[in-house]
């Protein structure tokens, strides 16, 4: 088997890991309450515990990777990801009074996930290029997906036996695969050394200074993604158990057929999108309008049923905008900065996550209309800033290096981002009409040639 199909296959169940820390749990969250007897609040901070936790450290865990190596930080992760569900299973177990215990086995469970798929993202930067890199991040988007796919159905089943169960499946599933991962993936040794704290802010904050204008909305975008995916689906699986008395296995496949919907968009979008940046931008706005489309709908919509069906609309807009994120946020930086940048990008997106259920169940509280019709318009507003700010550009090259691996490490991003990468000729033309108003060396080339016209003659 070639390397790069191993590589994929050690990496693929790393953001599938990640996934199950909060999704597997959505379908139990109403035995949860009531087996603890929590109000609505308690009960959706079990999913903001994760999520702040990881949001807060993984820009930090972005930095060690870049400082350390990928594959170290994933080991201690995943290590770190099996014990925090072991503390919650236990505790749950073993505890009359378990949900402060439980909250420590999220927050560690939350940091160990900060350094899996943010860095497997980073990672796949580093082994593929080009049109590869572009497929290989579609299909961790597509597992990620297929994680959101199959963990309301699995965590519905694990809660058949207990409704701890979900915790004390995690030791399992993150040993797994984490010995996939040792043992399939090979990471490239670095040429060059890493930077300094104090200088490696300093080029993220270079990298913001140039592309922010339009890497902040990218930011944004995926965090209201997941903002409005994880808020849907803690509103789903209340209504299906509390007014429609649906639970169990059939809640989770209920549960599963809007994430479905999404993971096979991602798919075809990470084979269609490869290296061609104004369609990746094409589908990020298309998505967006999808997405607010599909919440006005679901506003004057009463049946569970239906409602499901009007937001598999917004599930393929999530599964278009996520992949083309990916790798416009990939290709824009350099391979020593990925870490950070693709660490931020994913700490926004948790955010996104924390804040989704508390933020619905408090806007449910005024109304379901409002609470759809809130973020319809927040995805319109994006949508809108997207056509605008949305416009990557070529990344130009930093420093006085000349090295081949420097090079090379260019012409990867500019393909990445489907611009040919301009010559050093080029840059030097540039610099000197901005300077001087016109090419002198043109100007010197114009004259001998004039010369050897009046020679000839």
């Amino acid at each position: 088997m070639a390397q790069n199909a191993k590589n994929l296959i050690g990496l693929v169940g790393v953001p599938l890991v990640m996934v199950l820390g909060n999704s597997m749990l959505i379908p139990v969250l109403p035995t949860m309450k009531t087996e603890m007897k929590l109000t609505a609040l308690q009960t959706s901070l079990l999913i903001t515990a994760f999520s702040i936790a990881a949001g807060m450290v993984i820009p930090f865990a972005g930095y060690l990777s870049d400082r350390f190596g990928r594959k170290i930080v994933i080991i201690i992760s995943l290590a770190l990801y099996g014990l925090g569900g072991l503390v919650a299973g236990l505790a749950a177990l073993w505890l009359d009074q378990p949900y402060m215990a439980i909250m420590g086995g999220r927050v560690l469970q939350g940091i160990g996930a900060a350094g899996t798929a943010p860095i497997a993202m980073a990672l796949v930067g580093d082994l593929f290029d080009g049109a590869s890199e572009s497929r290989a991040l579609g299909l961790l988007e597509t597992s990620n997906g297929m994680g959101k796919v199959l963990s309301p159905i699995f965590g519905s089943l694990l809660a058949l036996i207990s409704w701890y169960m979900v915790f004390l499946a995690f030791p399992i599933i993150c040993g797994v695969v984490l010995l996939m991962f040792l043992f399939l993936t090979k990471e490239k040794k670095q040429d060059k050394k890493p930077l300094p704290v104090k200088q490696y802010m300093h080029s993220i904050a270079q990298v913001f200074k140039q592309h922010g204008k339009w890497l902040v909305p990218a930011f944004f975008i995926g965090s209201i993604c997941l903002f409005t995916l994880f808020g849907v689906l803690f509103y789903l699986s209340d209504l299906l158990e509390e007014k429609y008395k649906i639970d169990g296995v059939i809640k989770g496949f209920f549960l599963a057929i809007p994430l479905l919907v999404m993971s096979i968009a991602a798919y075809v979008t990470g084979i269609i999108i490869k290296k061609k940046l104004k369609l990746m931008r094409l589908f990020v706005i298309i998505g967006m309008f999808l997405l607010a489309t599909s919440y006005i709908l679901a506003s004057f919509v009463k049946g569970a049923y239906v409602l499901i069906g009007i937001l598999v609309i917004g599930s393929m807009g999530t599964g278009m905008i996520l992949p083309c994120l990916n790798s416009m946020i990939v290709g824009a930086v350099q391979k020593t900065e990925r870490g950070m940048i693709t660490s931020l990008y994913s700490g926004v997106r948790f955010i996104g996550v924390a804040i989704g259920p508390p933020i619905f169940t408090w806007l449910l509280g005024i109304s379901r209309t409002v609470m759809f019709l809130s973020i319809a318009g927040l995805s319109l507003v994006f949508a809108v800033l997207a056509i605008f700010f949305l416009k990557p550009k070529q990344v130009e090259q930093q420093g006085q290096g000349t090295k081949d691996s420097e090079t090379k490490g260019w012409r990867q991003i500019s393909e990445v981002l489907g611009i040919e990468p301009e010559t050093v000729h080029e840059v030097q033309r540039e610099r000197a009409i901005e300077k001087y108003g016109f090419d002198p060396n043109e100007l010197v080339k114009r004259v001998l040639s004039g010369k050897k016209e009046k020679e000839k003659q």
